[in-house]
């Protein structure tokens, strides 16, 4: 299966001598240059850094030869209760152990992966003397199993390392096995950490944090419970949407996001209702993979700047907060840079010939608030915990996220706290 929606075409052997160096200098792409020829657009310097990706039905049984081609002997495999529970490890263990590793299993993972949790597997995975990193779970799995990989080789407190490219000494070799369709931890650059003394979490963002390899088997996303599965789902649409409108897009980014948009939109709630139809899951396995590769290319915007703080607090469902979120964010970035959103309305499935490109933004936030009600959602953040005294501390914190560079407009403490008062 093709995991590109398109051919995309290129040029000749590249820039011609007498083009100007400013024409070829990359730049971030925002409201201010909209407007710019699509071609010149096309020829800005884009980087697109991914893992080796195996993807399809029973790829699990790759698992062992990945980790042996890395150089494995002793893989240290994490993962969590649930996926033990659902017998996923122990067949990831038997194709380890198959191909003569001796793998380590730790599993003291809970969601939003804490900051004492990741250090303290850290000290298992150096007692055990291993080496290749396996992460065989979700994205708060995933998100684990890179900390540890960034203890390993850097040493001090995982918190150490928030911001980006903090991380400067290379980390162990990792194999990532995703049992979610929505965080694409599996190919980005971030892990998400809980700060759990600040109650924040914070956000590394690094290449070294890109895995080697991806093993992407659609049979583990079966056992996702129903509301996993939609807050996944949920995490992979708002991160197709925030890369294509994030300042650093890219012409490779935008046509994964916009793939991952109609992926999404067409089969999300097609895997509630039919948790067994294997084509939804496939499609959604595929979602989850570009949604992941765009963002972790184009970085993301203020619905993840504002979730990360959510969920710190309250140790919330990443993807449900982002859920409540994203309409709000949508309609506030298109005040500046309704043009962009046209795109992926039409990816989504709405009407947009002749339609203001403003108004397909509108209708693009309701469809997204639609989705999420589809999908068993709570319509606001209070339902989750959220209070009004709590809006100014998140608003301060949100602006400090990574992820608010990008977003593509730009945002003070007031635009914020308007923002997470909308959606309370």
């Amino acid at each position: 299966m093709s995991l590109m929606p398109g051919a995309m075409v290129t040029g000749g052997s590249g820039p011609s001598a007498d083009w100007s160096r400013d024409e070829c200098q990359c730049e971030l792409v925002g409201p201010q240059t909209a407007g710019t020829d699509a071609a010149r657009q096309s020829a800005r310097l884009a980087k697109f850094h991914v893992p080796e990706v195996v993807f399809g039905p029973g790829s699990l049984t790759e698992l062992g030869h990945c980790a042996l081609r890395l150089g494995g002997r002793r893989p240290f495999l994490v993962t969590d209760p649930g996926l033990i529970e659902a017998g996923w490890v122990d067949e990831a263990v038997a194709h380890l152990r198959r191909v003569g590793l001796r793998p380590v299993v730790w599993h003291e993972v809970t969601p939003n992966p804490k900051d004492h949790e990741i250090e303290a597997g850290f000290g298992q995975y150096a007692e055990s003397g291993c080496d290749v990193i396996v992460g065989v779970g979700g994205g708060s799995v995933i998100d684990a199993a890179k900390g540890v990989a960034i203890l390993s080789s850097n040493g001090g407190r995982i918190l150490d390392y928030e911001g980006v490219d903090r991380v400067v000494q290379p980390i162990p070799p990792t194999v990532m096995v995703p049992s979610t369709s929505g965080t694409g931890a599996d190919v980005s650059q971030f892990a998400i950490v809980t700060d759990t003394t600040e109650h924040v979490k914070v956000t590394i963002v690094s290449r070294t944090l890109v895995p080697e390899i991806s093993v992407i088997d659609p049979r583990l996303l079966i056992t996702m419970p129903d509301w996993l599965n939609a807050a996944t789902g949920l995490d992979a649409l708002t991160h197709a949407i925030e890369a294509f409108v994030s300042r650093a897009h890219n012409p490779l980014t935008d046509i994964h996001a916009l793939h991952a948009v109609k992926l999404i939109t067409g089969n999300l709630v097609r895997t509630q209702v039919h948790p067994k139809d294997f084509g939804a899951r496939l499609a959604m396995a595929q979602a989850a993979l570009e949604a992941g590769m765009a963002f972790t290319n184009a970085i993301l915007g203020a619905t993840h700047a504002m979730s990360h703080q959510v969920g710190g607090l309250l140790d919330a469902p990443h993807g449900v907060v982002n859920g409540v979120l994203l309409p709000h964010v949508i309609r506030f970035n298109a005040q500046v840079w309704p043009e962009r959103f046209v795109a992926l309305g039409e990816a989504a499935g709405l009407p947009v010939a002749g339609v203001p490109p403003y108004e397909v933004a509108m209708r693009l936030a309701e469809l997204v608030r639609a989705l999420a009600d589809d999908v068993g959602v709570p319509k606001g953040l209070a339902s989750l915990g959220v209070a009004e005294a709590d809006v100014p501390v998140l608003s301060r914190t949100t602006l400090k996220d990574a992820c608010m560079a990008t977003n593509p407009r730009g945002a003070d403490v007031h635009d914020v706290e308007v923002l997470f008062r909308e959606a309370l």
